[in-house]
């Protein structure tokens, strides 16, 4: 690993993926810990690194509750949208199938515009029934990885 990206907080994407991959196959209430192995001793390593990586993870769980509370934004205007749109399906879906001769075609018009009404509503509950867990899964790990202890070796440790 390239050291040098510890100095800016960041850390190497072969590594974070390693350690987001290692840590995804623990149970959740396992505590975590890192050992991070130096070809030779650096005297800011101790400190620095665990720091940096600490940093990292923590920058990672703001970010995912940051895309979370974005998501369910977009999930309530979406299902303002949505409501709206299918109040608007149902007025017109009356209207029209009024306005239809014959009772066959009235019911395919009226079916028709309640169907795409109910349609509109479909990203919405998706975002509400299922788009959120797996990024607060994300949020909780990182928050894990953001916790755990880190250990520098160096040289002949």
């Amino acid at each position: 690993m390239d050291p040098a990206p510890f100095n800016e907080r960041d850390l190497d994407p072969n590594a974070e993926r390693y350690i987001v991959e290692w840590a995804r196959e623990r149970r959740a209430g396992e505590p975590l810990g890192l050992t991070v192995r130096l070809a030779r001793a650096q005297a800011d390593a101790a400190t620095v690194v665990p720091e940096a990586v600490r940093a990292y993870f923590t920058q990672r769980a703001a970010a995912e509750r940051r895309r979370l509370r974005q998501l369910l934004r977009t999930g309530r205007t979406s299902l303002l949208v949505g409501g709206l749109f299918l109040g608007a399906a149902l007025l017109l879906a009356d209207l029209l199938a009024g306005l239809v001769a014959g009772e066959r075609a009235a019911s395919v018009v009226r079916e028709s515009f309640v169907i795409g009404g109910w349609v509109a509503l479909w990203r919405p509950l998706e975002i509400f029934l299922y788009d959120w867990w797996p990024i607060l899964a994300e949020a909780r790990l990182y928050d894990r990885l953001g916790a755990m202890s880190v250990e520098v070796r160096g040289g002949a440790d």
